[in-house]
């Protein structure tokens, strides 16, 4: 049995990841069990990587690299590469004695490096780059046969089989070969000779029965023409005629209305003006005028019908009836059927004489011969897109791994694959950029990680490109990012894109916000509360204001006013009473309070504060905490269509990394004094002390009674009944 690879792991985010430092490492790779690889699915597309490199992993091309593919790529490259150690290395150079040649695949791959650099001019050269697997019209330009199955007109010896592509090519397209020119491949063949088979059968019909379909020979096709041109007016000439026959009274209607001529008497004419009237003057039973008395707009028309239609059947003549008529329509019916059964084709600019010069030869004999030897190069052509791959492979695939099988790369703050570049947001920066497809979508699946996440649309001056992120807040708070509000965002590419805000999920970020939470939340209600009695009042006087001056203009219209009611002194001596009532019950609570806290020892008091605000802050410090212990990058990444396989956490000191505050360069000086400040009076800080000092010295000397005995309210007596 074989030895199994000793493995060594890191611990990140809660989960043990593998690493990967050596080439024994990464060759093993596909001995982990599947329960310890971070992803086990990750897209094609949205990623900062070399999407080439992915789609070339990506070998059933449903556009997700899975792990069993990953594994194959693995190996593959364990199969070619005499030192797997050199992947670390993620170079886009390959030595040419780095290519294990001790099996079929390598020596395949070994010859076809060889090959590119012979093709490129670089035979001397000892190591193959990216770049140079890249210039695939250099590469094949100088070779007829590069096994892609396309094959331009050049790589035939004989110039009439050159001919035979350039027709195929003009007439069905061309596809692109590896040198860059057009081709024509088996199928644009095939779809070629399958129209002229086609062809060549329909003219063989009229060849057939040529007295019949061909009635005037090779003029047939351009009489038929002249006569179709001119059918539906003719027969709605005859047909008029017939009508006016029918009945006398029709035929000024069949002529049109004098006061249409009037309309066309009024404007600018051409000849086409007149291409919705009759073709002659409409009568019982009327030939049609082949010389003068025609519409004008249908003069020319007539005339060619007269030359190549009429002359050739019927013989030359200055008028054509209606029976005339009916045997030109007899005599081209069957050739109108014959055109209208007419294969759909692409090879009418051919001509009949070259399509059947095609079909008698082995011109489609050839060019399939040709195909088939373009063809039997495959496998080696197929090697010099292997070289590209292997390149790709030594470069990348070290990289792809620490991103999906672990997240070396994101937990050592080295940019991993899915960070698409940095939020510059409310004075603070964001690491945690994720590109989205549709954030409403995202949010759903994405708000489990517990994280605050923001939502931006990204857009860049002077380019139609669009882009959707969002974003982890990790540390501050998030009192000022709201939906509508604008940052910039940096690419991995350095360009920066103009951002807005578009969706925001609120979530704990710290335990010191959540310690000020409640306060804040306090702070709010009551300057809402302050809004909305400000706001009452100021309407209630306004309503006031109008309503005096109402009432005063109502007495001075009216001579004999109400009179004003008289003060009632005992309804509100009750008022009076409850409100001295609600101050005192207030008042009795603070007494109580502070005599409980003056009751404490010196050293008992710092803690009553401290658990008082614990009471306070507590329940939302312990959510917040909670939710933090639970935060997690995996639901970000699966809504983005990754299928992460750990519960990637992100805790607190690793949140304050990826979200970096605003704070002054180490050595910056700093000036206190602010010229726009706002002013806050001194006497409220010397209250403020003597108030303090005064509680300590009423506690520390015995006096403390006095304060409390001051906030019991007074005893409230009733006002006396009267005796009157």
């Amino acid at each position: 049995m074989a030895k199994r690879h000793a493995f060594k792991f890191f611990r990140a985010g809660g989960v043990d990841q593998v690493r990967l430092d050596t080439g024994a490492d990464i060759l093993a790779i596909g001995e982990l069990d599947q329960k310890l690889w971070v992803a086990l699915s990750c897209p094609v597309s949205g990623l900062e990587f070399d999407k080439k490199t992915l789609e070339l992993v990506d070998t059933d091309n449903d556009g997700r690299i899975r792990a069993p593919e990953l594994i194959a790529a693995v190996k593959w490259v364990g199969l070619v590469l005499k030192d797997p150690d050199s992947l670390l290395l993620r170079h886009d150079k390959l030595g040419l004695s780095e290519i294990d040649t001790s099996n079929e695949e390598g020596k395949r791959v070994h010859a076809s490096a060889k090959q590119i650099l012979k093709n490129l001019g670089k035979k001397d050269l000892k190591e193959i780059s990216l770049e140079d697997t890249l210039d695939t019209v250099k590469i094949f330009s100088a070779t007829k046969f590069n096994g892609d199955g396309i094959v331009p007109p050049l790589s035939a010896d004989d110039p009439a089989l050159q001919k035979t592509l350039e027709d195929i090519i003009a007439c069905v397209g061309s596809e692109a070969d590896r040198s860059g020119a057009p081709g024509v491949s088996q199928a644009l063949v095939d779809a070629f000779f399958a129209d002229a088979t086609a062809l060549g059968a329909w003219w063989k019909l009229a060849d057939d029965d040529a007295a019949k379909l061909l009635p005037l020979g090779d003029a047939t096709d351009s009489a038929a023409d002249a006569f179709r041109a001119v059918k539906i007016k003719v027969d709605d000439y005859f047909t008029r005629c017939k009508l006016a026959a029918f009945d006398a009274r029709a035929a000024t209607a069949l002529n049109r209305d004098e006061a249409e001529f009037s309309k066309l008497a009024g404007a600018s004419m051409n000849a086409a003006s007149s291409i919705d009237f009759p073709l002659a003057h409409v009568e019982a039973d009327r030939a049609l005028p082949l010389e003068r008395g025609l519409n004008p707009a249908w003069a020319d028309a007539i005339k060619t019908l007269r030359a190549e239609v009429i002359k050739p059947i019927l013989g030359d003549r200055s008028a054509l009836g209606a029976d005339d008529w009916a045997q030109l329509t007899k005599k081209l019916e069957a050739h109108e059927a014959w055109r209208q059964n007419k294969p759909p084709t692409k090879l009418d600019g051919l001509g009949k004489a070259r399509v059947r010069e095609l079909l008698a030869s082995e011109a489609k004999t050839k060019v399939d011969e040709l195909i088939a030897k373009d063809k039997a190069l495959e496998s080696e052509a197929n090697a010099i897109a292997s070289v590209e791959k292997l390149v790709r492979f030594h470069r990348d695939l070290h990289k792809l791994l620490v991103n999906y099988v672990s997240f070396r790369e994101f937990y050592a703050r080295e940019k991993a694959i899915f960070q698409a570049g940095t939020l510059y947001i409310d004075a603070r920066s964001c690491e945690l950029c994720i590109k989205v497809a549709d954030p409403a979508a995202h949010s759903v699946l994405a708000s489990l990680s517990q994280a605050c996440l923001v939502y931006c649309a990204c857009t860049r001056k002077g380019s139609a490109e669009t882009m959707h992120i969002v974003t982890t807040l990790t540390d501050g708070d998030s009192d000022h990012v709201m939906v509508g509000r604008n940052a910039i965002f940096y690419d991995r590419d350095g360009n920066d894109w103009d951002a807005t805000v578009v969706k925001l999920v609120d979530s704990p970020i710290s335990i010191r916000q959540a310690f000020w939470l409640p306060y804040k939340r306090v702070a709010k209600l009551i300057g809402q509360q302050i809004h909305k009695f400000a706001s009452s009042q100021d309407k209630a006087a306004e309503e006031a204001a109008a309503k005096h001056v109402e009432s005063g203009a109502s007495t001075a219209t009216t001579p004999s006013a109400a009179p004003t009611q008289a003060f009632d002194a005992a309804k509100f001596a009750g008022i009076f009473a409850a409100i001295g009532l609600a101050i005192g019950a207030i008042g009795t609570a603070l007494a109580a309070i502070l005599t409980g806290f003056f009751a404490l020892t010196w050293w008992q008091m710092p803690f009553v504060v401290l658990g008082l605000m614990l009471l306070i802050s507590g329940p939302s410090m312990l959510i917040a905490w909670l939710k933090l212990r639970q935060r997690s990058i995996g639901p970000i990444l699966d809504a983005a269509g990754w299928a992460v396989n750990a519960r990637a956490r992100i805790n607190i000191p690793f949140g304050k990394s990826l979200t970096k505050l605003a704070t002054l360069p180490k050595g910056a000086e700093r000036s206190l004094h602010d010229p726009y400040a706002d002013k806050k009076p001194g006497w409220i800080l010397w209250l403020l002390i003597f108030v303090v000092l005064g509680a300590f010295a009423a506690w520390r000397f015995g006096y403390a009674h006095i304060l409390t005995d001051a906030l019991k309210p007074p005893a409230v007596t009733a006002p006396a009944a009267s005796t009157k």
